[in-house]
């Protein structure tokens, strides 16, 4: 499978500022994928799941959660 990137905006986290991979916000079939696995996106800003490489980053602009 090739390495994509899937742009999220704060919204698309879950409340601790994560996903779940396989995604259907990156187009994936859930039926035939890898394990289910959690992505702490809000953390760094993005992640990259260790099965299929696809990479979560949150969109330019798009801060989850905090205090600024």
């Amino acid at each position: 499978m090739s390495e994509s990137t899937v742009e999220l905006l704060a919204k698309d986290l879950n409340a601790n500022g994560g996903v779940y991979c396989p995604s259907p916000l990156a187009h994936m079939k859930i039926w035939n994928s890898h394990p289910k696995v959690y992505l702490d996106v809000a953390r760094t800003g993005q992640a990259k799941c260790p099965y299929c490489g696809t990479v979560y980053a949150l969109k330019a602009g798009e801060h989850f959660g905090g205090h600024h």
